[in-house]
């Protein structure tokens, strides 16, 4: 009985962490809100002009990410997976587009400013419990194939 005490007691997320996470969420989200939702709200009440294609995509992706992310505020460790995949998707972005323009000199104002929007994703690690991570998505064993 001790052992998965003590085996619990490791795994637990203290109330600060999790508070950290809700705000980085309700960061993310309210930042979307005031970047993205008004495009999406202007294109479906107004409609303008149709988006062009990889415009929509993103547009798209952002505003379905934030409004998952508001599950986060409810429900914090079930959706650090969201945060996992914009950790992934800017680091790779940085390191393999803004990375190589910028040692060779060729980054132009375009590709500034998607690098420093994806430079906000430095705050991510500091806010993830990296043990609770570890625990849930590396060393637990997965769901039966059959």
């Amino acid at each position: 009985m001790n052992v998965s005490k003590n085996a619990e007691k490791l795994n637990e997320v203290s109330l600060f962490r999790l508070y950290l996470l809700r705000g980085l969420y309700l960061f993310i989200v309210v930042g979307l809100a005031i970047v993205r939702w008004p495009d999406v709200i202007q294109q479906v009440f107004f409609q303008e002009k149709p988006w062009e294609l990889m415009e929509g995509v993103v547009i798209s992706m952002l505003t379905a990410f934030s409004a998952l992310l508001i599950l986060g505020l409810r429900y914090p460790l079930q959706m650090i997976p969201l945060l996992l995949w914009e950790l992934v998707w800017k680091s790779i972005w940085l390191l393999v587009v803004a990375l190589p323009l910028w040692t060779a000199g060729q980054m132009d104002e375009s590709t500034w400013a998607m690098a420093y929007k994806c430079l906000f994703v430095i705050i991510v690690p500091f806010c993830l419990p990296w043990r609770y991570v570890f625990t849930h998505y590396v060393k637990k064993r997965g769901d039966r194939w059959r």
